[in-house]
């Protein structure tokens, strides 16, 4: 075995056992937690940041979120996103942000004036800091990694060391889930999202992970796998990603990953030359039957019923009513918040203290485009606008990134299914924005 195959075994070893343990010794999951954070301060000022080590470390932490949410094991519910304002400042700190990032200082202001109307507007009874903290630190933690991401030149390789460390705690995750519920049969009943096989966590946001998880062993097979060995190795880790993802029953972060594979092939084959569109032939073959194999293992387990569930069918068979498990009745009463207040909209985390009085049902909002129009308004239609549209002209420069529509992608329907609840679309969203070179990338456009 060569020396690059070993060390990735044993990468991937160790954050098996690291899953394990979590299962086995709940505490470790505190441990584990708080070493990151712990080493990845000593790591940042060691390296002071020469080799972009605040996005390998911010990238870790996002990967661990969910695991360390389900288990316990973060310092605050709400750490990670934290922690990577943290890792991202600390990069500034030793290589300065990005020259030009005037984009994302527009984004943050616009944020302010709905944070100051909230101030006036939320209950007495509400805790304040806590609301608004919420609710702003998703798209706070997305402008000020996008500050130091914005065109800051990377290499390739870079790039895809980047996404092994949100990959990695995925793994670990994955095990996790794998000890929590071992057999799926005895727990799959019906069609809707399921706690248990997600490991007691919400379904929706363990899919998001688990999904991303998929597509980045995938873009290692095509991108990083240079033997057999490395590819059978990537195909395994895939199919149990992917297999635990699929019984969460919970369709949006799988259907998203999958998306993000499509976008990464067809770039990849259009611009291949001859000799390169014939072997991604054979990598689309290898991943479409490994799909397949994937889809007919978990229909075989959950007895058909995961059929039903992407065909929106309860366990009879029957269609339901709603595609969105109603998330587009909280969604529509978004929209009326936006036109009865256009322009300021009703202030950072006011929109579910008036959902609740209009509809009596106190529930948190799933799709962050439409709690950005009624909480910010207008303002927060141009925030939108330029989130939408600055990697887009950034593509237009720097053709050669072939994850920015992959990673574009998944911030713009992570946030419209599990809105902003997580660190991950935030994270994931600022990557887009890197200038990806083929060979190493030059400090020149910071200060």
């Amino acid at each position: 075995m060569k020396k690059e195959e070993s060390s990735y075994l044993y990468l991937i070893l160790f954050h098996v056992f690291i899953g394990f343990v979590i299962y086995l010794v709940p505490f470790t999951a505190k441990l584990y937690g708080y070493s990151i954070f712990i080493l990845g301060l000593y790591y940042m000022i060691k390296t002071q940041n020469k080799n972009h080590e605040a996005l390998l470390i911010a990238a870790y932490v996002v990967g661990s979120e969910v695991l360390l949410r389900m288990t316990g094991g973060n310092i605050t519910y709400e750490f990670s996103k934290y922690g990577v304002m943290i890792f991202i400042l600390l990069g500034m700190y030793y290589s300065g942000f990005s020259r030009g990032a005037t984009p994302y200082w527009i984004f943050l202001l616009l944020l302010i004036p709905s944070v100051v109307l909230s101030t006036f507007v939320i209950n007495f009874d509400t805790n304040l800091r806590n609301t608004i903290a919420f609710n702003i630190s998703g798209p706070v933690c997305l402008a000020i990694a996008s500050l130091y991401t914005y065109r800051r030149r990377i290499s390739l390789e870079q790039v895809n060391n980047i996404l092994l460390c949100i990959g990695l705690p995925i793994i670990s995750c994955t095990i996790y889930l794998i000890f929590y519920t071992p057999n799926i049969q005895d727990v799959v009943t019906g069609t809707q999202s399921n706690f248990e096989t997600s490991g007691g966590f919400g379904p929706n946001q363990v899919a998001t992970f688990l999904g991303l998880g998929m597509f980045v062993f995938f873009s290692r097979i095509i991108l990083e796998s240079r033997t057999k060995f490395m590819v059978v190795l990537n195909l395994i880790i895939v199919f149990n990603i992917s297999y635990r993802g699929m019984v969460t029953f919970s369709r949006g972060g799988m259907v998203t990953g999958f998306l993000m594979i499509v976008l990464l092939l067809l770039f990849l084959y259009y611009k291949s030359n001859y000799r390169g569109k014939v072997k991604l032939n054979y990598i689309v073959v290898i991943i479409g039957i490994a799909m397949i194999g994937i889809w007919g293992y978990t229909s075989f387990q959950t007895g058909g019923l995961i059929n039903k569930r992407y065909a929106n069918q309860d366990a009879a068979g029957r269609v339901k009513k709603s595609q969105f498990t109603g998330r587009e009745d909280i969604a529509q009463t978004e929209i009326n918040m936006f036109f009865n207040n256009p322009i300021f909209g009703v202030g950072v985390g006011k929109g579910v203290e008036v959902r609740e009085v209009q509809t009596g049902v106190f529930v948190l909002s799933h799709d962050e485009i439409t709690r950005m129009l009624a909480e910010h308004g207008s303002l927060g239609i141009l925030g939108l606008l330029i989130l939408i549209f600055t990697p887009l002209v950034l593509y237009l420069e720097n053709k050669f990134n072939m994850f920015l529509l992959c990673f574009v992608a998944f911030w713009f329907l992570t946030i419209n299914h599990a809105a902003m609840r997580t660190a991950v679309p935030a994270f994931v969203y600022s990557l887009s924005l890197l200038n990806v070179q083929i060979g190493g990338g030059k400090k020149e456009n910071e200060i």
